[in-house]
Protein backbone atom coordinates (compact mmCIF):
# COMPACT_ATOMS: atom_id res chain seq x y z
CA UNK A 1 0.00 0.00 0.00
CA UNK A 2 1.57 3.30 -1.30
CA UNK A 3 0.89 6.34 0.53
CA UNK A 4 0.64 9.69 -0.90
CA UNK A 5 2.90 12.56 0.54
CA UNK A 6 -0.20 14.80 0.83
CA UNK A 7 -2.23 12.32 2.21
CA UNK A 8 0.78 12.14 5.57
CA UNK A 9 0.70 15.84 5.10
CA UNK A 10 -3.16 16.39 5.49
CA UNK A 11 -3.16 13.84 8.63
CA UNK A 12 -0.01 15.46 10.26
CA UNK A 13 -1.93 18.79 10.13
CA UNK A 14 -4.68 17.51 11.50
CA UNK A 15 -3.02 15.76 14.04
CA UNK A 16 -0.98 18.62 15.01
CA UNK A 17 -4.98 21.00 15.37
CA UNK A 18 -6.42 18.04 17.63
CA UNK A 19 -4.00 16.27 19.59
CA UNK A 20 -3.69 19.31 22.18
CA UNK A 21 -7.80 18.49 22.89
CA UNK A 22 -6.67 14.98 23.28
CA UNK A 23 -3.10 14.63 24.60
CA UNK A 24 -4.42 14.90 28.54
CA UNK A 25 -6.53 11.45 28.07
CA UNK A 26 -4.52 9.74 25.58
CA UNK A 27 -1.07 8.82 26.83
CA UNK A 28 1.40 6.09 27.86
CA UNK A 29 0.61 5.34 31.55
CA UNK A 30 4.04 5.81 33.44
CA UNK A 31 2.58 5.86 37.28
CA UNK A 32 -0.29 4.41 39.15
CA UNK A 33 -2.31 7.68 38.95
CA UNK A 34 -1.44 7.32 35.14
CA UNK A 35 -3.10 4.05 34.77
CA UNK A 36 -6.08 4.61 37.19
CA UNK A 37 -6.72 8.25 34.62
CA UNK A 38 -6.82 6.04 31.67
CA UNK A 39 -9.29 3.31 32.93
CA UNK A 40 -11.31 5.82 34.19
CA UNK A 41 -11.94 7.18 30.81
CA UNK A 42 -11.98 3.80 28.95
CA UNK A 43 -14.83 2.60 31.62
CA UNK A 44 -16.41 5.84 30.38
CA UNK A 45 -16.18 5.26 26.85
CA UNK A 46 -17.24 2.09 27.52
CA UNK A 47 -20.44 3.20 28.51
CA UNK A 48 -20.56 5.82 26.16
CA UNK A 49 -19.94 3.29 23.34
CA UNK A 50 -21.22 -0.18 24.81
CA UNK A 51 -20.40 -3.27 22.01
CA UNK A 52 -21.63 -0.76 19.45
CA UNK A 53 -18.27 -1.82 16.85
CA UNK A 54 -19.20 0.62 14.24
CA UNK A 55 -19.45 3.99 16.87
CA UNK A 56 -16.87 6.52 16.06
CA UNK A 57 -14.71 6.19 19.56
CA UNK A 58 -14.95 2.51 19.07
CA UNK A 59 -11.20 2.58 17.67
CA UNK A 60 -10.50 4.67 20.88
CA UNK A 61 -11.53 2.34 23.38
CA UNK A 62 -8.96 -0.46 21.48
CA UNK A 63 -6.25 1.77 21.58
CA UNK A 64 -6.80 2.63 25.40
CA UNK A 65 -7.28 -1.05 26.08
CA UNK A 66 -3.95 -1.62 24.80
CA UNK A 67 -2.17 0.72 26.49
CA UNK A 68 -3.84 -0.40 30.18
CA UNK A 69 -2.84 -4.16 29.14
CA UNK A 70 0.64 -2.95 28.47
CA UNK A 71 0.73 -0.84 31.61
CA UNK A 72 -0.74 -4.21 33.41
CA UNK A 73 1.67 -6.54 31.74
CA UNK A 74 4.62 -4.30 33.13
CA UNK A 75 3.20 -3.46 36.39
CA UNK A 76 0.78 -5.70 37.73
CA UNK A 77 2.10 -8.70 38.93
CA UNK A 78 -0.32 -11.84 37.86
CA UNK A 79 -2.31 -13.96 40.19
CA UNK A 80 -1.03 -17.43 40.43
CA UNK A 81 -3.93 -18.54 42.49
CA UNK A 82 -1.49 -19.50 45.32
CA UNK A 83 -1.76 -18.16 48.89
CA UNK A 84 1.16 -15.64 49.78
CA UNK A 85 2.07 -15.99 52.89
Amino acid sequence: MSTDNSDVSTEVSVAVTHWPEMADSVFVPHSEDDYRRLVAFLDGLIDEVGEEETHPLASLMEILGVLIEQYEAEHVPELSGEEVA
